[in-house]
C-alpha cells in the first residue's frame, strides 16, 4: 500500500496549526487576564512573579517551535521521489511508514494507515538516512527492510 504523500503533507501541516493555535489561545488568555487585573506581565493574580510568567513563556517556547516545525515542513520539497532516504522521504518499511520531515510522531491517514513523522534528529533517521529501497537497516535490535521510498 502507498502512501498519498500530498495529504499526508497536509495532516502533518494541519496537526502543525492546531498546535500554533492552541498555543496562541493560552498566550492571548494569560495577557488578556493580566490586562482584566492590571497586572504587569510578570505578576501573577497574587502581584508576585512566577507561576504565570513561566506558564506565559513556556507556551512562548512552545509556538516558536511549532513555527519553527512549520517553516521546516514548508521548506520540504514533499512532491520529490528520491532513490535514497533524505528529508522529504516517506519510507516504507515492513511494518512501518517515516515521512523525514518534523517530529510529530504518528499521523493518521484517511486510508487508516499511520506514518510517523520524525524529524533527521531522530535516532532512527540515522540508521534509515541514504538508504535504498531494499536496503537493510539495524534499528533496537531488529532487523528491518526498507520496501519502498516515496
Amino acid at each position: 500500500m502507498s502512501i498519498n504523500k500530498e495529504q499526508l503533507y497536509l495532516n502533518c501541516l494541519e496537526m502543525i496549526n492546531v498546535q500554533i493555535n492552541k498555543y496562541q489561545e493560552k498566550i492571548n488568555e494569560i495577557n488578556e487576564y493580566n490586562e482584566e487585573n492590571q497586572l504587569s506581565s510578570t505578576d501573577d493574580q497574587y502581584g508576585n512573579k512566577g507561576e504565570m510568567l513561566n506558564e506565559y513563556e513556556q507556551y512562548v517556547e512552545h509556538l516558536d517551535r511549532a513555527q519553527e516545525m512549520k517553516e521546516t515542513l514548508a521548506n520540504l520539497d514533499h512532491t520529490h521521489r528520491s532513490e535514497t532516504i533524505r528529508p522529504g522521504s516517506v519510507v516504507e518499511t515492513e511494518d512501518s511508514y517515516y515521512y523525514i520531515s518534523v517530529p510529530l510522531g504518528e499521523v493518521h491517514m484517511e486510508s487508516g494507515s499511520r506514518v510517523y513523522a520524525i524529524s533527521t534528529a531522530a535516532p532512527i533517521y540515522e540508521s534509515l538516512k541514504g538508504l535504498k529501497e531494499g536496503d537493510t537497516f539495524h534499528f533496537k535490535d531488529k532487523e528491518n527492510r526498507i520496501v519502498g521510498i516515496y
